[in-house]
């Protein structure tokens, strides 16, 4: 832990890279999901649009080299970074043959200021080949595979049209486990389909997991999407500002001390975020954070118990 109440991913990566600053380049190598072509569903999600969190500088047209050269000469000049993680970030990034995934991969790692990967995909888009794939890299580099999990609830995926059961990520995390390989999950916190305490619940499930990095937001309604349409149709509660910042520390405060997190909130552009509408820009919320949990006088895992159950299995 650094001086935050909270185990965040700079006071890890100053750590695990020897006191190098670490930023991640993002990456849009042109990938498409299974819940979009017809394989698994289509639409997708019914809350995604990648321009809630895709930058400008992550375009497809561009090779992975040039948006990796575009990428470090930007963070090099605006933060001083000094070595970088190639994060493949929009859509699902193991969704392609395992040759191409390793012209993709090694094509990023060419760069020799890039200390490894970040790799955002489905559980249900990984498989002995492809995780061959990542360990082998993963012998001489830096490599994070973040499955978009979302929810442990199967009642909640089916809402958001997920495509995949909560089992299907348990499987994924068990062809995972002992390749050298670190792995993250993503969270959706203020889905309709549960209440409070289940969404706090998730705290106590995945700290029973074998998973060392976490991101968790909350749920955002952004326009071009399904969502948006059900929440203009039927408006659902949203998390208020003030409602965010105490769930995240009860959240917090049960969650496994050695999970690194990588996201706390999420900040769509004003021009294309429907609701919460919250006012703050993201040095605020940092900043509320930390208040929040001063206030509190609380920290992660302060109520973490070491659970006796690790199979993941979610209480009815």
């Amino acid at each position: 832990m650094d001086m935050r109440r909270y185990n965040s991913f700079s006071s890890f990566a100053r750590s695990y890279f020897g006191g190098e600053k670490i930023h991640k380049v993002n990456i849009d190598a042109g990938f498409t999901c299974p819940n979009r072509d017809g394989t698994v569903g289509v639409g997708g999600c019914i809350y995604c649009n990648n321009s809630s969190f895709r930058p400008s500088s992550c375009k497809p047209s561009l090779s992975v080299k040039e948006q990796v050269e575009n990428g470090i000469a930007y963070l090099r000049k605006r933060y001083r970074a000094e070595r970088f993680i190639a994060y493949f970030q929009p859509y699902t990034n193991t969704y392609a043959p395992v040759e191409e995934l390793r012209r993709l991969y090694l094509e990023a790692l060419e760069n020799p200021l890039v200390a490894g990967l970040a790799i955002g995909t489905r559980p249900d888009c990984v498989d002995e080949e492809k995780m061959s794939l990542l360990a082998g890299i993963a012998k001489t580099r830096f490599v994070l595979i973040e499955y978009g999990l979302q929810s442990i609830y199967d009642k909640s995926l089916r809402y958001i049209n997920r495509g995949h059961d909560y089992n299907k990520f348990l499987q994924a995390l068990r062809l995972t486990s002992g390749r050298g390989i670190h792995t993250g999950a993503h969270l959706i916190a203020g889905l309709p389909t549960e209440s409070r305490e289940e969404t706090l619940h998730m705290a106590d499930v995945v700290s029973g997991l074998d998973i060392g990095f976490l991101k968790i937001h909350q749920l955002q309604v952004v326009k071009g999407t399904r969502l948006e349409a059900d929440y203009r149709r039927e408006p659902f509660h949203v998390f208020g500002y003030d409602e965010y910042l105490e769930f995240l520390a009860g959240f917090l405060e049960r969650l496994n001390p050695g999970i690194v997190l990588q996201r706390l909130f999420a900040t769509a552009p004003d021009d294309i975020l429907v609701a919460p509408q919250w006012g703050a820009d993201r040095h605020r919320i940092h900043r509320d954070i930390e208040l929040k949990l001063a206030e509190m006088d609380t920290f992660q895992g302060k109520r973490f118990h070491d659970p006796v159950n690790r199979t993941g299995a979610v209480r009815n």
